[in-house]
């Protein structure tokens, strides 16, 4: 979900531009938790290949609740943020206030 992570957007430029011609992680979800599948599709149109090395065959349920987990989690995370900038927001008005 979150694609602008600065160095995965290194390696891809670095894909892109044929700078690479393998990556290796040791899980799918290492590279992305959402879209390896385009992401594996989109390196080949580059002639770069992405090796897997621990590859777990999960059931579709056992999937399904991983990637269940990968979205609360995110949106944690996002919650978690939002918190933090309003804190932010709210010391700067009590500055401005002071001011």
């Amino acid at each position: 979900m979150n694609f602008k992570r600065k160095l995965f957007l290194k390696l891809m430029k670095a894909v892109r531009m044929g700078e690479v011609s393998h990556i290796i992680v040791a899980h799918k979800d290492r590279l992305a938790r959402f879209g390896y599948d385009f992401i594996e599709e989109l390196a080949s149109w580059y002639g770069c290949r992405i090796t897997v090395v621990n590859q777990e065959s999960l059931s579709p349920q056992q999937e399904m609740v991983e990637d269940l987990m990968a979205v609360v989690h995110c949106f944690s995370c996002r919650l978690y943020g939002l918190r933090t900038y309003k804190k932010q927001i709210k010391k700067i008005a009590q500055i401005q206030e002071a001011d």
